[in-house]
């Protein structure tokens, strides 16, 4: 796959590089790490995300006002080290302790814990939320193995709203905690992602396959099965989502469709129309729709759909103000 870079052992820092040039007044490298931080860090609770590069916009576009104050950046489809992690937590850390918010894959797990101990001993409290809004990948009985996609961006949101209005690092907590167990995602895979300076495809499909379920790094789904009219897919998906989120009539829901790279805005939207059709049939009050590319897989093709089922306090916290260059309420 042809790709615009140098080096394939710089596309992390160099991709760091080009975000900050094009947003000097609100960003700034943490020194020796890759990692970036607000600017204009305010006395509250911090919230930190991070994960592997590969996927931009998430995770560095999760940064700004309303939003994270920092994140710690991998190698491409690799978690952050534990020392990256704890340099970008040191950075913005106002005294009023750390939220950690990052989806559930077990390196990020192994790393982010290990973090978590070397700040404690510099007695900065930590707190950590892990995203599992992927139905797909574990039975409801084992929600706690599932792993994070989209749904990151809904709970980043809610956290990051949370401690803007000062509330203490448990009531945040506590809160982007709740977020993520309302928040329901499933994606379908169409063509493989890659990995710059990696010819080899990580997988194929056939040019009539299609896969539900895959996760964002070509994780197995719950079915391969040939590709179908975007309304048959479409309602398959909501099925499986509105089952698992016991989303029914008089329910309120913001949803999230979105691009795993390279499938195209005519896609998505002709997704959505769909989406808003069945929750209208259902009497399922759709509060918002976004329809975006926010976590990707370079160019993999596909999409996915997230709900957040919404209650006061969340749509509340959905609602507030936030700000970065790629998302924006």
């Amino acid at each position: 796959m042809k790709k615009v870079i140098n080096n394939p052992d710089n596309v992390v820092q160099e991709t760091i590089e080009g975000f900050i040039a094009a947003n000097k007044h609100l960003y700034k490298k943490v020194e020796n790490v890759n990692g970036v931080i607000r600017k204009d860090l305010k006395d509250k609770v911090a919230v930190v995300t991070g994960g592997g590069s590969g996927h931009e916009p998430l995770f560095i576009g999760l940064v700004g006002e309303g939003l994270a104050d920092g994140v710690a950046l991998g190698n491409v489809f690799a978690a952050p080290t534990p020392y990256n992690v704890q340099e970008v937590a040191k950075a913005v850390d106002a005294g009023k302790g750390v939220l950690f918010v990052y989806g559930n894959y077990s390196g990020d797990v192994l790393n982010f814990d290990m973090a978590v101990e070397l700040l404690e001993l510099d007695d900065i409290n930590c707190k950590t939320v892990l995203v599992t809004d992927d139905v797909a990948s574990a039975p409801v009985e084992r929600k706690a193995d599932r792993r994070g996609i989209a749904g990151d961006i809904f709970v980043v949101k809610i956290a990051g709203a949370a401690a803007e209005k000062g509330l203490c690092l448990e009531e945040v907590a506590n809160i982007a905690q709740r977020a993520n167990d309302q928040t329901f995602s499933i994606g379908v895979g169409l063509s493989p992602g890659t990995i710059p300076g990696v010819k080899e495809l990580p997988y194929t499909l056939g040019d009539d396959e299609i896969e539900v379920g895959m996760g964002i790094h070509g994780e197995p789904g719950v079915e391969r099965t040939k590709l179908k009219p975007a309304d048959e897919l479409t309602d398959n998906l909501m099925e499986i989502l509105l089952e698992e989120g016991n989303i029914v009539a008089g329910d309120e829901v913001s949803v999230l469709v979105n691009g795993l790279g390279s499938t195209t805005l005519m896609e998505l939207l002709i997704v959505n129309r769909r989406v808003e059709h069945i929750l209208e049939q259902r009497g399922i009050r759709a509060y918002d729709m976004d329809v975006n590319s926010y976590c990707t897989t370079q160019e993999m093709g596909g999409f996915s759909i997230t709900l957040l089922k919404l209650d006061d306090e969340l749509k509340e916290l959905y609602n507030a103000p936030a700000y970065s260059p790629y998302y924006k309420k």
